[in-house]
C-alpha cells in the first residue's frame, strides 16, 4: 500500500479511475496515484491521465504491480522515468517531463502492449 503524505490533498484527473493526490515536498509538487489494484488497462490509463496533467516542474508518483513496460515507449520522447521497486513487490515510477510546452505524446493511446 502506498503511503500519501499527511499534506496531501485529492484532486480531480480527468479520465483517471483512481484517486490522484497533490502535495509539495521540498519544493517540488508531487501527483500520486496507486493503481496497484487495478486490472489492464487501468494502469495505462491512469498513467496517460496524470502524465496529462502534469505541468513542467511536477513530478508524476505511481504504483502499481509491475513496472508499465508498454507505457515507456509511447511517452519517452516527452518524459523521464525512474523505476524503484518496493518492499511490498510492487513498483513506483516517478515521471517528470522533459520539454518544455506542449508533449507530443498521444494521451489517448491507453493499449497495453508490454508484458
Amino acid at each position: 500500500m502506498s503511503i500519501i503524505p499527511s499534506n496531501a490533498e485529492q484532486i480531480d484527473v480527468m479520465g483517471a479511475t483512481v484517486p490522484f493526490f497533490k502535495y509539495e515536498e521540498n519544493g517540488v509538487t508531487f501527483l500520486h496515484f496507486d493503481s496497484s489494484k487495478c486490472e489492464h488497462p487501468e494502469p495505462m490509463v491512469n498513467a496517460m491521465s496524470g502524465l496529462e496533467t502534469i505541468r513542467n516542474g511536477e513530478t508524476l508518483v505511481m504504483i502499481n504491480s509491475k513496472p508499465p513496460m508498454g507505457l515507456f515507449q509511447k511517452i519517452e520522447n516527452d518524459f523521464n522515468f525512474k523505476i524503484d521497486e518496493l518492499e511490498d513487490g510492487n513498483a513506483k515510477v516517478t515521471f517528470t517531463k522533459r520539454t518544455e510546452g506542449d508533449a507530443k505524446t498521444d494521451f489517448k493511446d491507453t493499449g497495453c502492449c508490454g508484458k
